[in-house]
């Protein structure tokens, strides 16, 4: 007789205690990602721009030495030596607009790394619940397969005794290479969905996969990871178009010169100290050019934070409406199983007492695999529901 719980026992979503969680699959895969270690790097320019936002000027000093003789023609003597420090000015308001502008990159280059992090999260989930899948679906292959073999057995023992007709026996045998084929093939999903899962995470799968927990609500305690980096990536933006507009020229310089000078040979060396200031002329068209890019790109950046409030809440609308729709398909699904089980009984009894034929048993007996494989595709349909649903929630594993 078809024994459900024994499939049952080969499904594959257990509790969190008794396998690797999601959360450890994810884990993994990040410290093998390559965007990871370049958002190691971004994270460094930022603190880098940040300390160059709250400097004394907005670039490095500068020294230059020059000399200027008569040497190489007359030869008198005439020597004299300069000796200039200049320093760049902060223009005004340029200091606080970079300063938010470095506080915003900081800001935007944590957002998207956890962002991306939430992005791989999904791909973890679903190679998670492929491979879930596909064990599934190589249990019940494999029990179907046992349960052919016996039934063939059993019709082989009948016809020698002359119990059943030979085109029994031959049907006993083609539901024999059915679900051997059938076990192959799933064999070979599993391979395939264990070595996306290996690609993915650079380990092997665990042997029992935990289903993930439920979301306590439909609003989640911390914002969405993707809504998070577009309103960095918004704000960052405009404190770019408060950079370019307190930015209109290159930064003037205040320098200190000391020159020290003689007029001939016979002379002594005569010293002087002065004070320059330089003063760029600011370009109109250039500060239009620069103030029209950083706002081409707020506008840019706000239009993407307002798709992207919209996506999410679609994402989420979908999601749960996924699950409740999967839950009430596992329902079903478990009540058609329990149908089919009392159908098989019936069916395995006539057959034993030889009231019924063996086409009607196999009949009873496939729509009971069936059902089984239907309830079991549904529970992992269910669970990955759940756990798109965290995603669109923006929930980590």
């Amino acid at each position: 007789m078809f024994k459900s719980t024994a499939v049952a026992a080969a499904w594959l979503l257990a509790a969190a205690s008794q396998a690797q969680t999601l959360g450890d699959a994810l884990a993994q895969a990040w410290a093998r990602h390559p965007q990871a270690q370049v958002f190691d790097a971004r994270a460094a320019q930022a603190n880098a721009r940040s300390e160059l936002a709250t400097g004394l000027t907005p670039a490095p000093p500068s020294m230059s030495l020059s000399n200027v003789s008569d040497r190489l023609n007359a030869a008198t003597g005439k020597d004299a030596w300069e000796l200039e420090l200049a320093v760049p000015m902060w223009l005004p308001g340029q200091r606080a607009a970079q300063g938010r502008e470095a506080q915003g990159v900081q800001t935007e280059v944590a957002a998207q790394r956890t962002a991306l992090r939430l992005q791989l999260a999904a791909e973890v989930r679903d190679a998670w619940w492929a491979l879930a899948g596909a064990r599934n679906a190589l249990a019940l292959a494999t029990h179907r397969e046992t349960a052919a073999k016996t039934l063939q057995a059993d019709v082989q023992r009948r016809l020698k005794a002359g119990e059943l007709a030979r085109i029994d026996a031959n049907l006993a045998d083609l539901e024999q290479l059915t679900a051997e084929s059938e076990a192959l093939e799933a064999q070979t999903a599993v391979r395939q969905a264990e070595q996306a899962y290996r690609t993915l995470t650079g380990t092997d799968a665990p042997q029992l996969l935990a289903e993930e927990a439920a979301p306590d609500s439909a609003t989640p305690a911390a914002p969405h990871p993707q809504l998070v980096a577009a309103q960095a990536l918004a704000q960052l933006a405009q404190a770019r178009v408060s950079v370019a507009t307190h930015t209109g020229r290159d930064a003037p310089e205040l320098a200190l010169r000391w020159v020290r000078d003689r007029g001939d040979t016979n002379a002594a060396y005569a010293d002087s100290v002065g004070i320059k200031l330089t003063v760029p002329f600011g370009s109109g068209a250039r500060q239009r050019l620069t103030n029209s890019a950083a706002l081409a790109d707020a506008l840019q950046a706000d239009a993407e934070l307002a798709l992207t409030q919209q996506r999410l809440a679609l994402d989420v609308a979908r999601a749960q409406r996924d699950a409740h729709t999967a839950q009430l398909q596992m329902a079903n699904a478990q009540e058609r199983l329990t149908l089919t089980q009392d159908t098989l009984r019936l069916s395995e009894k006539a057959f034993a007492l030889g009231e019924s034929d063996l086409a009607s048993l196999l009949r009873a007996r496939a729509a009971a695999f069936e059902a089984q494989a239907l309830l079991n595709r549904q529970r992992i349909a269910r669970a990955a529901s759940l756990s798109r649903l965290n995603q669109s929630l923006g929930v980590m594993p």
